[in-house]
């Protein structure tokens, strides 16, 4: 907090204003991957309640992938509510645990980019959920997410910019922030629930 507010004035009102930094660091791997696709597209309400849906449908336990490859797509369906896609995206993360194609146990010891390449082979899993799972599981303290909305949103407002800013400004900004980008991402997002009332 203190490097942050001291490299970026604009960054230092908002951790004044939001104040300690405290991420909720998930440490059950599948669980994370799980939730992240669950939640994909979808607001944050209606997604909380499809999870809920899902826990409740394994009696109130985070299945295993073995559960999940073996529960009826009809159920899923019309039981939890969730999507055809999304079912599959759970079944081909659950299918590559079980065969040994997915790891999650070596992922800690790779690099960022590694993670990344890695988990983006499954179905559903694209960077964005990648670096969710960086920052949110693996708690990697330098990891700017380019395409998610609400942190462009947030530096559009915060840095007084006439549009949305591409993936390039971003990382041009951002450049101050290395090797803490994951905690300025966080404050960005409390940003927007804390002066927009969103979350």
């Amino acid at each position: 907090m203190k490097y942050l507010s001291n490299v970026d004035a604009q960054l230092a009102e908002v951790i004044k204003s939001v104040g300690q930094y405290s991420i909720k660091i998930r440490s059950n791997a599948f669980q994370s991957l799980v939730e992240s696709i669950i939640y994909q597209q979808l607001a944050g309400t209606a997604a909380t309640v499809v999870y809920r849906r899902f826990i409740k449908y394994y009696h109130e336990t985070m299945p295993t992938p073995i559960q999940i490859l073996s529960s009826p797509d009809t159920e899923l369906k019309s039981k939890v509510g969730l999507s055809s896609k999304k079912i599959e995206y759970l079944k081909d993360l659950s299918a590559r645990i079980e065969d040994g194609r997915l790891s999650l146990e070596i992922l800690p010891s790779m690099t960022d980019e590694e993670v990344i390449n890695r988990l983006q082979q499954v179905k559903g899993i694209g960077r964005w959920t990648a670096e969710m799972f960086l920052i949110f599981c693996l708690g990697r303290q330098d990891i700017l997410p380019v395409s998610d909305l609400g942190i462009r949103k947030a530096m559009q407002k915060l840095y007084s910019l006439s549009e949305l800013p591409r993936p390039a400004e971003m990382l041009a900004i951002s450049q101050v922030w290395k090797p803490y980008r994951s905690i300025a991402t966080w404050y960005l997002w409390k940003s927007l629930s804390k002066f927009t009332s969103i979350g």
